[in-house]
């Protein structure tokens, strides 16, 4: 039996899967449901606070004990991926331990929550930093190396799992630099996709709804987000082991058909995000004059819809 009493299917048998921000919350759910399944896991956490500061060796630590006493591998990672060189270090140490690379999991973030108006630049720069470099450091040296073994006539079956937000996808007050770059994660998972497809990569994201130390001070964002109470009979809706079955199937073998997506998940919910479409348009044979404007773009917006809340659904017109 694996976590939690689930019995082991072997999904990811023998995989090596990386994944950041696991000492706790939903990585360390991603890490320990992967170990069941498994896979031989390097589990990353700087061991910072929910704002990125300070460290602490413990959370990853403590992750891979369990993982050893459900008798399957683990290596602990405490390398800052908003670096460059420690996401390099993470990459190789998948390489050096375990002697390959199947599975990234971009999952580290921070909060640095405030309203626009007095937002710092810090504050700014700290969540692009650890969300969006991060992610890409990480999915870049990993790169590296699957593209050295397409060159070298080997084949992959390679997977990177990135994290947006329904903040990223729909829009939260008081989280513009959080939602910003979610949204970027987003769009970087779409094209990411594309180029990465050619190696034998599949390129997937998640916006989670989950109770983690990131969000036990926004749950009446949560119950509203889910639109549920939290609870169904035994079932925890906010649990985030709710978040890792989805996981696990994406980086597993059976999802090779499955990139460039973006998926919302919570509870027992998973749902497809769709992407930016073209809406309504209006055109005319030659350029517009900005006075025109005011007879038509008035009634073209009024004709799409609306933006989404935080729980996908559309606004109401007001």
């Amino acid at each position: 039996m694996g976590e939690k009493g689930h019995a082991m299917s072997g999904l990811c048998a023998g995989r090596v899967v990386v994944i950041t921000g696991a000492g706790r919350g939903i990585g360390r759910e991603h890490a320990l449901a992967f170990a069941a399944e498994g896979a031989q896991v390097v589990v990353n956490d700087l061991g910072g606070s929910t704002d990125g500061s300070g460290s602490d060796d413990s959370p990853a630590q403590q992750v891979v004990a369990e993982i050893e006493a459900m008798g399957q591998k683990a290596i602990a990672s405490t390398d800052d991926i908003s670096d460059w060189d420690g996401a390099a270090r993470l990459i190789q140490l998948a390489l050096d331990t375990f002697g390959g690379l199947d599975v990234v999991v971009n999952n580290a973030g921070i909060l640095r929550d405030r309203m626009f108006v007095n937002m710092t630049p810090q504050e700014w720069d700290s969540v692009f930093a650890v969300h969006l470099r991060g992610t890409f450091a990480v999915s870049r040296h990993a790169a590296d190396y699957w593209r050295a073994r397409a060159k070298a006539g080997e084949s992959n079956d390679a997977r990177i799992i990135n994290t947006s937000s329904p903040s990223g996808i729909f829009g939260n007050i008081g989280q513009a630099n959080y939602g910003a770059a979610k949204a970027g994660i987003a769009t970087f998972t779409v094209i990411l996709a594309d180029e990465l497809a050619r190696l034998g990569v599949t390129v997937n994201a998640i916006a989670p709804i989950a109770r983690t130390r990131m969000t036990e001070n926004l749950v009446g964002l949560l119950k509203d987000t889910a639109g549920d109470t939290g609870t169904a009979g035994d079932f925890d809706v906010f649990d985030p082991a709710n978040i890792s079955p989805l996981v696990v199937w994406l980086g597993s073998p059976e999802s090779a058909a499955v990139t460039g997506r973006v998926f919302t998940v919570g509870g027992g919910e998973i749902g497809v995000a769709e992407p930016w479409v073209k809406g309504p348009v209006v055109s005319k044979d030659g350029r517009w004059l900005p006075a025109e404007l005011t007879d038509v773009l008035p009634a073209l917006v009024a004709s799409a819809r609306t933006n989404s809340d935080m729980a996908g659904v559309t606004r109401t017109q007001s």
